[in-house]
């Protein structure tokens, strides 16, 4: 396998005044050709470091790629530096010059003596020709055939250009074999415990691989097969798939990486369900992530946020001796809520959300990131807790939002 580092080159980087995406877009991209990413560099504009980087990359690596430093000012020193590492020398492209000046022309600008070196490519180097920005990218070859490395400019919608239209038909060709993943997205399991129940298969990969991923909340698993044919790949992918399934079905939500939310909206949907939700310490955000779903509508009613006692028995009839006796984070009002909503709305389905968020408020009986969950559905009424670990209100409310999809999930989809 290909192992690959990236190396992003700007001081505005460093000093955070970008946020760096590329390094996350080429990571995916290069995982998808089967090319393993050992490293993620990010350098300022200074030649010495800069090549302290490349030395130490190509050590372990067989390609690198690098973003930035490819523009007309004297502090970019990526194509130089290049040259240095892979014994070449740049010369001036007269083809890209001349498509230079063609485009400053077209602007009715005059191109300045400095875009020229825009033009100054290694002369052994494939021109990958960029055509949404100024700066070409291209691929340099060590003299021994041993070493790649391909310089994409830094702007993400150039590389990202560069990348789909130029670079990744080349890598694909150099890669050989035809790579097939699936990425698996599961709810209700951690990491650890996810990899326990598939350790054997782990440990015991070569093609397919298996690798997990943790979430907030939640864990992907990605299963990837490279093999001569793409039927043969797609074949070992499916056959693993099966064996996960078999060990941890009943946590997985989406066998082709699609979010939880875009799930239980495509149940509930073909399914033709109602939903309305009655929400406490969420504070709407069950309803924002359900209306983030293009074509909702045809089933999503309401979400109340009913954060107040008060709130609770207007809105929803809870009653005043249940939240006397039990509280307002408690099993038996999260059932009234949920029974609540669905009466006030005529939905197929209330479900309901009470908790401590935090970072205070909690008690011994009841301590931060304690959730009570409700769902009514066809005459019954189930209830749910979570003791989520963490005191970020941030945190509990994204996950109590998770354990709301999953609950329509599992009991629409009739897992429970």
């Amino acid at each position: 396998m290909t192992r690959a580092a990236i190396i992003s080159v700007g001081t505005e980087l460093l000093m955070g005044e970008i946020t760096n995406t590329n390094t996350v877009y080429l990571s995916q991209k290069l995982n998808d050709h089967g090319i393993d990413v050992l490293y993620h560099h990010t350098v300022g504009d200074n030649p010495a470091r800069l090549s302290r980087v490349l030395a130490d990359s190509l050590e372990d690596c067989d390609l690198i790629i690098t973003t930035g430093g490819l523009g007309p000012t004297q502090d970019d020193m990526t194509k130089e530096l290049v040259c240095e590492f892979f014994e070449d020398h740049l010369v001036m492209n007269e083809g890209w010059l001349d498509n230079l000046y063609k485009r400053y022309e077209k602007r009715g600008r005059k191109m300045t003596d400095n875009n020229r070196k825009q033009a100054l490519l290694p002369s052994r180097s494939v021109l990958l020709f960029n055509e949404v920005g100024s700066a070409p990218g291209f691929v340099l070859r060590d003299p021994a055939g041993e070493k790649t490395i391909c310089c994409l400019p830094g702007p993400p919608r150039e590389m990202k250009w560069l990348y789909e239209n130029k670079l990744s038909p080349l890598l694909a060709e150099q890669e050989g074999g035809v790579l097939c993943h699936r990425m698996l997205r599961t709810f209700g399991i951690g990491e650890s415990s996810l990899e326990t129940a598939l350790l054997d298969l782990i440990d015991s990969q070569t093609d397919p691989t298996i690798a997990t991923y943790a979430k907030e909340g939640e864990c992907a698993l990605r299963i990837a097969s490279k093999r001569a044919t793409a039927e043969e790949a797609e074949e070992a992918v499916e056959d693993m798939t099966g064996q996960v399934r078999e060990r941890i079905g009943e946590f997985i939500y989406s066998y082709d990486d699609v979010d939880l939310v875009r799930v239980v909206a495509d149940l509930l949907i073909e399914q033709g369900l109602t939903i309305s939700a009655a929400e406490s310490c969420t504070g709407g955000m069950f309803g924002a992530a359900m209306t983030d779903v293009p074509g909702i509508s045809a089933v999503f009613d309401r979400s109340l946020v009913t954060y107040s006692n008060e709130a609770k028995m207007q809105e929803l009839g809870v009653s005043a001796e249940t939240l006397e006796k039990f509280g307002a984070v408690s099993e038996e009002t999260a059932r009234e809520m949920a029974e609540g909503v669905r009466r006030v709305s005529g939905s197929d389905i209330g479900v309901s959300v009470t908790g401590i968020a935090g970072p205070d408020g909690g008690t011994e009986e009841k301590p931060v990131g304690t959730v009570w969950y409700g769902l009514a559905m066809d005459g019954r009424t189930v209830t749910k807790k979570t003791v989520w670990n963490t005191r970020s209100r941030r945190s509990n409310r994204n996950y109590a939002v998770l354990n709301m999809l999953d609950m329509v999930r599992r009991y629409v989809g009739g897992s429970e």
